[in-house]
């Protein structure tokens, strides 16, 4: 689904990630981890086409991103969907809305259909009907999320891309959205890249894990990322939120 070869990010004359590989596989979800400011957020901007490489590779969905044309390019992004970390809804307009507005860009629809599809969105995202004559400053954090997942669901996607999906929230509403989103991966068959802070959602939904350091990735199953010896891995993971939260997933401590 997606594949990252060699790729070199520099931002304002810093390099984030030097010679990075990485691969996505159909169906999975992929969390990605790193210490704060390594470049987990620009590694998916850069792999969605936001943010201009220095050098590599990215497919995605079989496409090669530095090669493909605007219209080419548009095409492919109505194939994945993307939740920001602030949810990046419109303020000025209703949660249906915000919903609508892939739909309208990209599908000539009648608006009774229109409105039937920002309904059923909505409840795909566990969000009750009324949300949708809300604006976004009248709801919760959880429901902002929530509502930024719709519309990133609006096109029906194969690939969805997470920015810190559960920031900000509390431990209740995280929990219920990581649910949420094991559900969805399911029903819809979806594959997900997570960009997460949160030791919780990687143990929750997660199938391999995607460690930033070093300006590369270490990729691995919880159990393999444990084993590994990097300063960083072990500190994060068996630090004392990382046996606390792994302690929770077994029922017995971490050794």
């Amino acid at each position: 689904m997606v594949r990252v070869r060699g790729l070199t990010t520099r931002i304002g004359g810093r390099v984030l990630h030097d010679n990075l590989d990485l691969e996505l596989w159909p169906g999975e979800v992929l969390g990605v981890v790193g210490g704060s400011g390594s470049g987990k957020s620009v590694l998916l901007r850069t792999i969605i086409g936001l943010i201009q490489p220095e050098a590599g590779a990215i497919e995605v969905l079989g496409e090669d991103m530095l090669r493909l044309d605007d219209v080419a390019l548009r095409a492919l992004e109505s194939r994945w969907g993307v939740l920001f970390q602030d949810a990046a809804l419109f303020s000025s307009l209703s949660v249906a809305q915000n919903i609508a507005v892939p739909l309208r860009e990209r599908l000539a629809m009648a608006p009774p259909l229109l409105d039937e599809i920002t309904r059923l969105k909505l409840a795909l995202v566990g969000l009750p009907a009324d949300t949708g004559g809300k604006f976004p400053a009248e709801l919760s954090g959880g429901m902002r999320k929530r509502a930024g997942l719709a519309r990133a669901l609006a096109l029906d996607p194969q690939l969805l891309f997470l920015d810190e999906p559960t920031a900000g929230l509390d431990p209740i509403a995280a929990g219920a959205f990581d649910a949420l989103i094991r559900d969805l991966r399911l029903s819809l068959g979806l594959t997900v890249f997570m960009v997460t802070h949160d030791l919780d959602s990687l143990i929750a939904i997660c199938d391999r894990i995607a460690v930033l350091v070093d300006k590369r990735l270490i990729i691995g199953t919880m159990a393999e990322l444990l084993r590994n010896p990097h300063p960083w891995i072990q500190a994060y993971f068996r630090g004392p939120r990382g046996r606390a939260a792994l302690a929770g997933k077994d029922g017995q401590a971490v050794g």
